[in-house]
């Protein structure tokens, strides 16, 4: 069969070691000539942003970030960064802290170091997300690519269990989600299936024991494959559904990838058998959708949209506005009715088949 793509990689930098992100912090902030830093986030990371504020005059501090990234703040932060004077952006955090590093990037063309403390993958692409009047918007722009990644496994020790988890989880949204995305292709397939054959025992080890430091550098691992894979190939079903419900019914951004995953997946699965079975062979199932179903029962995620907030009465709306976004490379036909019908199971938590 013949073989004809058009593939882009992203460029950018990637510093990765247990204990050294103080170190690697100075190092990236040092080539890129920078020296006025603005902090986003680093609540959980102290120690961190005392060695960077010793050896760098920090510009300014946004210390509370918010998930899905209101535009209110989003615009505050990128006045204050215009205000101080920064040159650079250095977020410590989580999805929240790198979302608000990358509309001040995107507003300011300053260049990002992301150091992140929970396994969300946003550190690996261009897509950024701010939401306004309960809808989220979302786009590309190579502005908010972190130009350097700092991953330190020690920086999510601190996760609780079941935040690691999902979040874990919600990288392999990204691995999955990229196999059925518009631009999806040979090498972005083999950057997904590498990240999800990291991810899945990475996350059975954080479960069995959440202070085990190769787990964690497992699961970094996977998370910065997935979410390059996803940077490439773009955001396909499985995000649309979960951006809408973020964005118009707040439900927390993690827990909500966990439960969505396996019914999409499920949709999916007769339509695009080659990623049914690449998702099936990283997980060791007969059967993809399945599979994630019990890989999320077995780690502890939710179980069900209903446990986390969204209602019967949500679901119309819902399904209207997930239509509306949800590309036309999706390998099964997408119908409003359609999308209905995958939220009420997933509201109420029921087991899939496929």
């Amino acid at each position: 069969m013949e073989i004809s793509f058009d593939h882009t990689t992203l460029g950018q930098r990637v510093l990765f070691g247990a204990g050294a992100a103080a170190t690697n912090i100075a190092v990236a902030l040092r080539d890129l000539g920078a020296s006025r830093p603005l902090l986003v986030g680093g609540g959980h990371a102290a120690e961190v942003v005392d060695h960077v504020s010793e050896e760098f005059t920090v510009a300014g501090r946004v210390r509370e970030v918010v998930q899905h990234v209101p535009a209110e703040r989003a615009r505050e932060a990128v006045a204050l960064a215009q205000d101080v004077g920064a040159d650079s952006v250095v977020a410590i955090g989580g999805g929240s802290a790198t979302g608000l590093a990358k509309i001040v990037a995107r507003d300011t063309s300053l260049p990002v170091v992301a150091v992140p403390t929970t396994f969300s993958g946003s550190e690996a692409t261009d897509i950024w997300g701010m939401t306004e009047d309960e809808r989220k918007t979302t786009g590309t722009d190579l502005r908010v690519l972190p130009r350097v990644v700092v991953y330190d496994a020690t920086l999510t020790l601190g996760l609780p269990t079941d935040l690691a988890v999902h979040s874990g989880l919600n990288a392999l949204a990204h691995a999955v989600d990229s196999l059925w995305a518009p631009r999806a292709d040979p090498i972005n397939r083999a950057m997904a299936g590498e990240g999800m054959r990291a991810l899945v025992p990475g996350l059975r080890g954080l479960r069995a024991d959440s202070a085990d430091v190769r787990a964690h550098e497992e699961v970094l691992y996977g998370t910065y494959l997935a979410g390059v894979a996803l940077a490439s190939a773009g955001a396909g079903m499985h995000h649309k559904i979960c951006h809408v419900l973020g964005g118009t019914f707040n439900l927390p951004h993690a827990p909500t990838h966990a439960v969505v995953l396996s019914y999409v997946a499920a949709y999916n699965a007769e339509a695009d058998p080659d990623s049914e079975a690449r998702i099936a062979e990283a997980l060791g199932t007969p059967h993809a959708a399945s599979g994630l179903w019990d890989l999320v029962r077995e780690v502890g995620a939710p179980a069900s949209l209903g446990e986390i907030g969204f209602t019967e009465d949500d679901v119309d709306l819902a399904a209207e506005l997930a239509t509306a976004a949800i590309p036309d490379s999706n390998p099964r036909p997408v119908s409003q009715d359609g999308v209905a019908t995958l939220l009420r199971s997933a509201l109420r938590g029921g087991g899939v088949r496929r």
